[in-house]
This record gives C-alpha cells, sequence and structure tokens, in this order.
C-alpha cells in the first residue's frame, strides 16, 4: 500500500501517531424514473432517473496500523468484525463482500495495515441506495489511502463493476451516480454511457419541495433482488405491459424535471402518483397490502401522492402533501405503525479528507 504522511511517531501523549482517512457519502431519494435504470433495459431503450441526494450518509473510517498487520474491517450496521491478511482470503461468502471486492479491485496485491469501520444512518434494504453508498464511501477511503485519484464518474462506475459485475447484485444503476455526486441529478443512461446533469433548482424551489414531503418509514426494510429479478424477467415479453409502464415512467421523469426546473410544484404530487402506478406494473412484491393500506390511509388524509422509494416491498415511503395537511398525513401514517422522519436536501456528493489519529 502507498500511504502518505507520517508513521510510528510518538504523539505528545505518548501514543503512536497515525493517519486517519475518512468518507461520507450521502444517501439518496429517488423522485422518478427508477426502473429504467435497471439492465438490460437503458442498454437497449435507455432509461432516466430524476433524484436528489440527502442528509443520511453512509460512512467508512479508515486508520492506518502499519505494515505486518492484518486489514481489519469493522460494520456496526450488521455487527460484524473481520480480519484479512492478504488477498487470498478474500472470498465472497456473503459477510462484507462489498468491502471484499473493493479490496480485489483497487488493492490484489498486498491486503493489509488498516482498520476500516464503516456505518451508515439507515439500514441495508431501506430504499435510499443504503448499500450502494457505503460501495462508494469504502472507495473513495481505499483511493486516498492508495494514492489512486479517481473522478465522481470513475469513483460512480467503479462502484457499479464492484457491485454489479464482481458480486452479481442485481439492481439498477442509479444509485452509485446519485450518492456520488449529490444534489439534484438528472441522469441517462445509454446503451455505452452514464450522463449525470446536474440540476440548478432555484433555492426557494428546493425549500418549498422539502417542506411539502413527508419521508415516512414503513417499519421493514427488504430484499431488493427478488423484485428485481422479477422486473428483468419481464422484459423478456416485448409485448408486455412492462414495456409500456417503463416509457410512461421516462415520460413521468422528464416532466417531472421541467417542473422542478420552472418552479412549478403544483403537479409534482400528481407525478409522484401517476410514477407509483407505473411502477407497480413492473413486477410482484413492489408493494404489499401494508403499504397499500399506509398509502391509501395517507391519500385520506390529504397526501397529494407518493411512492415507495427504491424497488419497493419496504423500507420509506415518500409523500407529497400540501403544507396545511402534513400533520394530518404524518398521524395517519403513525397509526399504522408508519414512522416520520426528518430530512434536509443534500448539495455534495462524496467527501474524503484525512486527520491525524492516536493509537495509545
Amino acid at each position: 500500500m502507498k500511504s502518505q504522511g507520517p508513521k510510528g511517531d510518538s504523539s505528545p501523549n505518548g501514543g503512536r501517531a497515525v493517519q486517519v482517512i475518512r468518507s461520507r457519502v450521502p444517501l439518496r431519494m429517488s423522485f422518478a424514473g427508477g426502473g429504467t435504470d435497471v439492465p438490460p433495459y437503458p442498454q437497449t431503450h435507455g432509461g432516466v432517473v430524476l433524484c436528489a441526494a440527502i442528509d443520511r450518509f453512509a460512512y467508512a473510517s479508515l486508520t492506518e496500523t502499519g505494515p505486518g498487520t492484518p486489514f481489519v474491517a469493522q460494520s456496526l450496521d450488521y455487527d460484524v468484525v473481520a480480519s484479512y491478511g492478504d488477498s487470498s482470503h478474500l472470498v465472497f461468502d456473503g459477510e462484507l463482500d462489498l468491502l471484499k471486492a473493493s479490496l480485489r479491485r483497487m488493492a490484489p496485491e498486498a491486503v493489509g495495515g488498516a482498520h476500516l469501520y464503516m456505518h451508515s444512518d439507515a439500514p441495508p434494504g431501506s430504499g435510499l441506495g443504503s448499500s450502494s453508498a457505503m460501495t462508494v464511501a469504502i472507495v473513495g477511503a481505499l483511493s486516498r489511502w492508495i494514492d489512486r485519484p479517481l473522478t465522481d464518474y470513475e469513483t460512480a462506475h467503479l462502484a457499479v463493476v464492484i457491485e454489479r459485475h464482481d458480486l452479481g447484485i442485481q439492481g439498477g444503476l442509479q444509485d452509485q451516480y446519485a450518492c456520488t455526486f449529490g444534489g439534484f441529478n438528472f441522469i441517462e443512461f445509454h446503451h455505452d454511457a452514464v450522463v449525470v446533469n446536474p440540476l440548478r433548482i432555484n433555492a426557494e424551489t428546493i425549500l418549498e419541495l422539502q417542506y411539502t414531503l413527508l419521508l415516512v418509514f414503513t417499519g421493514s426494510t427488504r430484499r431488493s433482488d427478488g423484485i428485481l429479478a422479477r422486473q428483468i424477467a419481464n422484459y423478456s415479453d416485448p409485448a408486455g405491459s412492462v414495456h409500456d409502464a417503463l416509457q410512461e415512467l421516462k415520460t413521468i421523469t422528464i416532466d417531472m424535471k421541467r417542473a422542478l426546473l420552472q418552479s412549478r410544484l403544483d403537479n409534482f404530487g400528481a407525478l409522484l402518483h401517476a410514477g407509483w402506478e407505473n411502477k407497480k406494473r413492473l413486477a410482484s412484491g413492489i408493494t404489499n397490502p401494508e403499504i397499500d393500506s399506509m398509502y391509501d390511509a395517507a391519500l385520506n388524509a390529504g397526501a397529494i401522492g407518493g411512492k415507495v422509494l427504491g424497488a419497493g416491498g419496504g423500507g420509506y415511503l415518500l409523500l407529497s402533501c400540501p403544507a396545511t395537511r402534513r400533520h394530518r398525513v404524518a398521524k395517519a401514517c403513525e397509526r399504522l405503525g408508519g414512522l416520520p422522519v426528518p430530512f434536509l436536501f443534500e448539495a455534495t456528493g462524496l467527501r474524503t479528507w484525512r486527520v491525524d489519529g492516536v493509537v495509545e
């Protein structure tokens, strides 16, 4: 490993001074277009997604421990601590595979000399892109550690390769780019490229959107791979309703982007609802009776529209509400076990930095 900074120096308190590298990556909120970014659809038809980063984060903190020491990984989310002596031990077995695949890609010749601590503000399966955000956080910390600078596009692409190709995890392509870049983005997925278009939305429009949106945890998380496998299988029928639903989702996404850029929030909730209705056509399991009951209760309490974030099946429900009805919608969801969660939009993406640490 190539590292920077002093090693083994004594601190004034008698400990050993070490370098600590931290990375922080925002989670994302997808407004429209989810599903059109899931291969093989974007390669043949092109996909578009409208999304924004929020102030929930995935973190990776790497402390150098010196030559001859193992690579120790600690995940707070999974309550796992593991130690790796060399790359031959990096077997994909369901335990910290995102880290092991990242190490294989970025440090195949030597594994050791560091302690990596990882945690996220949202649980895996929440629909906020936490798994991909964690991959980006790991890539960010490792790239800083081995002195391999990466652009935002390179970072996001590498995270896609690690998850989708090396680990074979089924899923879309938006999370890695949305989390890496941060802010509001209209992302285009072509057969040979991904284009991230940052949106310059009026500051007052962002404040109003934030004020009228309600984020509610449904009380359960989910694994998205089963839902996505069914969605991908449904592509095989070119005459089926899935293709029509995906085309409609693309149209809705473009309309929603224009509404945000033109500060027209009057129909934002209606577009969310239209997108949700089409999203449910992609595969079974995207919704369930509990989600439907909570969503219907929210509409009856005054919500204009909404959707389940991510692949569906659980996680977070995003609702658009008139300002005077927002509290009633929150109460309606709480009565069914939902938990309203405050959030703010986040303008920055991946951030990495170094600090001085001391090992006693």
